[in-house]
């Protein structure tokens, strides 16, 4: 059999990874529809109920880049199993869920365990998947992804109707099941070994409240108030305590939690970069796209839904496309493409939106939906690629906290600028600055990955 044949097993372990990402993917989107029934039948405070979602975030944001160093110490598979088991128990615990509170801790610990196997199901496609086909399996593994994420407010929608909001959660259980049994059965051999270190605790006690007083006072300042102290002191304990993860991970080396010494391959710091811009970018179109939608054009939350699939529904086809482009063309060009469409779909997002004409608007959102795939698809390979065997997790974790940190960002920037302003133009126009100047590092920094030979079994 060929190095680079795909068997039947690496197709079940990318078909269980694309499974529990779009569960990832489907409850960050699932559970806004069902908002104001949850709040209602837990008698839960308006801010209360927005902790159901944003607790689930913070939690991702804090741990993901931790975690993915604690799979490359422990072996993928054992953290793998243990985090589908904090996160299936936490779906259960969400569904039973009786008072506010208690939804919101149990969402909380449900982020805990999607930390957990987000950079671990990364780790698993790049290790178990030969170079030349790892671009195809990661496209693959984002149209799954997509898809349930595009089912997201749907499938929330149809099951609060239908029978209950709780059902939002105990679907996930029979799904974190199935995936936990392939993994089981089907990864039988460690394609790397565990790297045996001691655990960095200062390091993760730094990163960890560093991230999460970071990422609670970008997310509460449009809210709060950016001059509040409470906010202000959440920011400023947040820098200080990364720059103090920094000063530790630097003393420590090879015993370090993170290698800050990877952020030194400009691809790597580059690409991490470009995935960053695709969530900030995320926020501002899906959140205020849906705004602009209902409030300038006067369409219902459904029609308004159903006008951004130009958004979501080119993923589908554009991420296996993407990763087939990459095996073949390497990293840079298609990364370089993706940030090139984007900038080119928010100038004209933001020209768009002072017409108030759907018909108008709409080559932007598809230009945008088209950027997608080529946005996080190319740069995560890359990424991946670019670390040595036994670093992959990190790596992961590492990308999935660049994701996060620019949801966070992206939308407290667009609330900050729409609350002053009350233009969604200077929404979508301030989100093509950030990529034309993304496009620039990616243009300077991006270079193709060079083939590495694939890790022994």
């Amino acid at each position: 059999m060929p190095d680079d044949a795909i068997t039947s097993r690496m197709w079940w372990i990318l078909a269980a990874m694309g499974a529990i990402l779009g569960v990832i993917l489907l409850d960050e989107t699932v559970v806004g529809v069902a908002l104001p029934t949850i709040q209602t039948d837990l008698a839960m405070t308006e801010v209360g109920s927005h902790w159901v979602v944003n607790i689930y975030m913070l939690a991702l944001a804090a741990l993901a880049a931790a975690a993915g160093k604690f799979g490359d110490m422990v072996g993928h598979r054992a953290l793998m199993i243990a985090g589908l088991l904090v996160f299936g128990l936490a779906s259960l615990a969400c569904g039973f869920s009786q008072t506010g509170t208690w939804l919101i801790v149990a969402r909380g610990i449900q982020g805990v365990g999607a930390a957990i196997i987000f950079p671990s199901s990364l780790a698993m496609i790049t290790i178990i998947f030969p170079e030349s086909r790892r671009g195809l399996a990661l496209g693959v593994y984002g149209a799954i992804g997509t898809t349930f994420l595009a089912l997201g407010p749907f499938v929330g929608g149809l099951l609060t109707d239908l029978a209950s909001w709780r059902w939002i959660f105990w679907i996930n259980p029979p799904i974190v099941l199935a995936v936990a049994l392939v993994v089981l059965v089907k990864w039988n051999i460690d394609h790397a070994a565990p790297v045996r270190q001691r655990f960095d605790r200062a390091g993760f006690l730094a990163l960890v409240l560093g991230l999460s007083a970071l990422v609670f006072g970008i997310m509460q300042g449009p809210d709060w108030g950016w001059p509040s102290p409470a906010i202000l002191g959440a920011l400023v304990a947040g820098v200080l305590l990364l720059v103090g993860f920094v000063a530790i991970e630097l003393k420590r080396r090879s015993a370090a939690l993170i290698e800050v010494a990877l952020f030194r391959n400009p691809t790597f710091s580059a690409c991490n970069l470009v995935i960053f811009l695709a969530q900030y970018s995320k926020m501002a179109v899906f959140v205020f796209g849906a705004l602009y939608l209902q409030d300038a054009l006067k369409l219902s939350a459904l029609e308004a839904g159903l006008a951004l699939l130009p958004t979501v529904a080119p993923q589908i086809v554009t991420a296996p496309l993407a990763g087939r482009i990459t095996d073949r063309d390497g990293e840079r060009w298609p990364s370089i493409a993706g940030v090139a469409t984007i900038l080119a779909g928010l100038v004209w997002i933001g020209l768009a939106v002072s017409a108030d004409n759907y018909a108008i608007l709409f080559p932007g959102l598809l230009l945008w939906g088209l950027s997608m795939a080529f946005l996080f698809l190319p740069p995560q390979r890359a990424v991946m690629s670019s670390v040595p065997p036994g670093q992959q997790g990190q790596a992961g974790g590492i990308a999935m906290s660049a994701q996060l940190l620019g949801a966070a960002i992206g939308m407290a920037i667009s609330s900050t600028l729409y609350n002053t302003t009350g233009s969604y133009a200077v929404v979508f126009l301030s989100n093509a600055a950030l990529a034309a100047v993304v496009l620039v590092v990616a243009l300077l920094a991006i270079e193709r990955t060079g083939p590495k030979p694939a890790a022994a079994g």
